[in-house]
C-alpha cells in the first residue's frame, strides 16, 4: 500500500485576472499548470509556493466559495511584512497570536476563500 500524498485543496475562483493578481503577484505563488477544455471556457489553474499546491477553478460545482485552509509557513511575521510592503490595494494582513500556540495571518481571496498562514510559536 502506498503512502498518502498531501491533499490538494480546490478553491472556487470567479475572475481570472483578479485571481492571478492575488495568488501570483501578491501571495507569491507560481503557476504550476493551466487547463481549459477549449478557448473561452472556465479556467482550472494550479499554483504552487514551495510544497504548497492549490487548485483554483472557475468551474461551477468544483468547490464552494468561502472555504478555508491553514498553511504552515516558516515565519508568518516575515511573510506578513513582505506582503504589506507590496501595498496590495485589497489586503493589509496582520498576525494574531492564538491561544493554542500559533501565530496566524488570515487573508481572504477575491472569491471569498480564507487562507490562514501560520507558524507555531516555540
Amino acid at each position: 500500500m502506498s503512502e498518502f500524498q498531501p491533499p490538494v485543496p480546490i478553491f472556487r475562483s470567479f475572475n481570472e485576472q483578479v485571481t492571478r493578481e492575488f495568488y501570483i503577484n501578491f501571495l507569491g505563488f507560481e503557476i504550476e499548470f493551466e487547463h481549459r477544455f477549449e478557448p473561452n471556457t472556465p479556467l482550472y489553474l494550479g499554483v504552487r509556493n514551495g510544497a504548497c499546491l492549490l487548485h483554483l477553478s472557475e468551474h461551477h460545482g468544483d468547490s464552494t466559495p468561502g472555504s478555508a485552509i491553514r498553511i504552515d509557513v516558516p515565519d508568518v511575521h516575515d511573510y506578513c511584512r513582505r506582503l504589506n510592503e507590496k501595498k496590495y490595494r485589497h489586503a493589509r494582513p496582520g498576525v494574531q497570536s492564538q491561544s493554542w500556540g500559533y501565530d496566524d495571518m488570515s487573508i481572504t481571496d477575491p472569491s471569498g476563500n480564507t487562507l490562514i498562514f501560520c507558524t507555531p510559536r516555540s
